[in-house]
Protein backbone atom coordinates (compact mmCIF):
# COMPACT_ATOMS: atom_id res chain seq x y z
CA UNK A 1 0.00 0.00 0.00
CA UNK A 2 2.63 2.30 0.51
CA UNK A 3 4.75 2.31 -2.58
CA UNK A 4 0.98 3.00 -4.67
CA UNK A 5 0.85 6.34 -2.11
CA UNK A 6 4.62 7.11 -2.98
CA UNK A 7 3.67 6.71 -6.68
CA UNK A 8 1.14 10.16 -6.34
CA UNK A 9 3.85 12.43 -5.49
CA UNK A 10 3.77 13.42 -2.43
CA UNK A 11 0.56 15.36 -0.14
CA UNK A 12 -2.70 14.22 -1.76
CA UNK A 13 -5.42 15.96 0.09
CA UNK A 14 -4.79 18.78 2.33
CA UNK A 15 -7.74 21.85 3.66
CA UNK A 16 -4.47 24.28 4.87
CA UNK A 17 -5.27 26.49 1.73
CA UNK A 18 -9.04 26.09 1.55
CA UNK A 19 -10.21 25.55 -1.96
CA UNK A 20 -7.84 25.39 -4.51
CA UNK A 21 -7.79 26.42 -8.17
CA UNK A 22 -8.34 23.47 -10.36
CA UNK A 23 -6.58 25.39 -13.30
CA UNK A 24 -3.51 26.94 -11.76
CA UNK A 25 -3.56 25.20 -8.49
CA UNK A 26 -3.21 28.36 -6.03
CA UNK A 27 -5.88 29.40 -3.13
CA UNK A 28 -8.54 30.78 -4.69
CA UNK A 29 -7.99 33.71 -2.76
CA UNK A 30 -4.89 33.59 -4.81
CA UNK A 31 -5.75 32.47 -8.19
CA UNK A 32 -3.84 33.93 -11.12
CA UNK A 33 -6.14 32.26 -13.75
CA UNK A 34 -9.16 35.13 -13.99
CA UNK A 35 -6.64 38.10 -13.92
CA UNK A 36 -7.30 40.10 -17.01
CA UNK A 37 -4.40 39.99 -19.62
CA UNK A 38 -3.86 42.86 -21.50
CA UNK A 39 -3.30 41.91 -24.82
CA UNK A 40 -0.01 44.04 -26.40
CA UNK A 41 -0.09 45.55 -29.49
CA UNK A 42 2.25 47.51 -32.06
CA UNK A 43 -0.67 50.24 -31.01
CA UNK A 44 -2.71 50.55 -33.85
CA UNK A 45 -6.37 49.79 -33.94
CA UNK A 46 -7.43 48.31 -36.52
CA UNK A 47 -10.96 48.65 -38.30
CA UNK A 48 -12.31 46.37 -40.48
CA UNK A 49 -15.59 44.86 -42.78
CA UNK A 50 -16.75 41.20 -42.82
CA UNK A 51 -19.25 39.28 -44.70
CA UNK A 52 -17.65 35.48 -44.15
CA UNK A 53 -19.45 32.82 -42.47
CA UNK A 54 -22.50 35.30 -41.59
CA UNK A 55 -24.69 35.17 -44.46
CA UNK A 56 -23.72 37.81 -46.50
CA UNK A 57 -24.36 40.40 -43.73
CA UNK A 58 -21.76 42.78 -42.87
CA UNK A 59 -19.78 43.51 -39.53
CA UNK A 60 -17.36 46.06 -38.69
CA UNK A 61 -14.71 44.49 -36.75
CA UNK A 62 -12.70 46.71 -34.22
CA UNK A 63 -9.01 44.77 -33.72
CA UNK A 64 -5.43 46.14 -31.85
CA UNK A 65 -6.80 47.47 -28.47
CA UNK A 66 -4.71 47.41 -25.65
CA UNK A 67 -7.46 47.62 -22.94
CA UNK A 68 -8.71 44.68 -20.62
CA UNK A 69 -12.33 43.40 -20.69
CA UNK A 70 -14.38 46.15 -18.90
CA UNK A 71 -12.08 48.96 -21.04
CA UNK A 72 -13.58 47.44 -24.20
CA UNK A 73 -17.29 46.59 -23.19
CA UNK A 74 -17.57 50.40 -22.36
CA UNK A 75 -15.72 51.42 -25.26
CA UNK A 76 -18.35 48.98 -27.73
CA UNK A 77 -21.07 50.56 -25.69
CA UNK A 78 -19.61 53.60 -27.03
CA UNK A 79 -19.07 52.62 -30.12
CA UNK A 80 -22.62 50.82 -30.85
CA UNK A 81 -24.04 54.01 -29.57
CA UNK A 82 -22.24 56.17 -32.47
CA UNK A 83 -23.58 53.58 -34.79
CA UNK A 84 -26.50 53.52 -33.83
CA UNK A 85 -26.39 49.69 -33.93
CA UNK A 86 -26.11 46.36 -31.86
CA UNK A 87 -22.70 44.47 -31.41
CA UNK A 88 -20.76 42.82 -29.27
CA UNK A 89 -17.42 42.21 -27.64
CA UNK A 90 -15.55 38.49 -28.22
CA UNK A 91 -11.83 37.60 -27.50
CA UNK A 92 -10.28 40.93 -27.61
CA UNK A 93 -12.76 41.75 -30.49
CA UNK A 94 -15.31 44.41 -30.96
CA UNK A 95 -18.17 43.41 -33.14
CA UNK A 96 -20.50 46.38 -34.46
CA UNK A 97 -23.48 45.33 -37.10
CA UNK A 98 -23.55 46.43 -40.10
CA UNK A 99 -20.81 48.37 -42.34
CA UNK A 100 -19.62 51.59 -40.43
CA UNK A 101 -16.40 51.51 -41.11
CA UNK A 102 -16.01 55.28 -41.31
CA UNK A 103 -18.10 56.22 -38.31
CA UNK A 104 -16.38 53.74 -36.04
CA UNK A 105 -12.84 55.15 -37.26
CA UNK A 106 -13.53 58.87 -36.73
CA UNK A 107 -15.14 57.89 -33.45
CA UNK A 108 -11.91 56.44 -32.45
CA UNK A 109 -9.69 59.29 -34.02
CA UNK A 110 -11.89 61.45 -31.61
CA UNK A 111 -10.83 59.57 -28.74
CA UNK A 112 -7.22 60.19 -29.72
CA UNK A 113 -6.86 56.08 -31.24
CA UNK A 114 -4.31 55.54 -33.52
CA UNK A 115 -6.30 53.96 -36.30
CA UNK A 116 -5.92 52.31 -39.82
CA UNK A 117 -8.48 50.80 -42.21
CA UNK A 118 -7.86 46.86 -42.48
CA UNK A 119 -8.90 44.64 -45.43
CA UNK A 120 -10.63 45.43 -48.71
Amino acid sequence: MKSKLSSLGGLVYSTEAGRMCPACRQPVAQCICKQAVVPAGDGTVRVSRETKGRGGKAVTLVKGLALDATGLTALGKQLKAACGTGGTVKDGVIEIQGDHVDKVMTALQAASYKVKRAGG
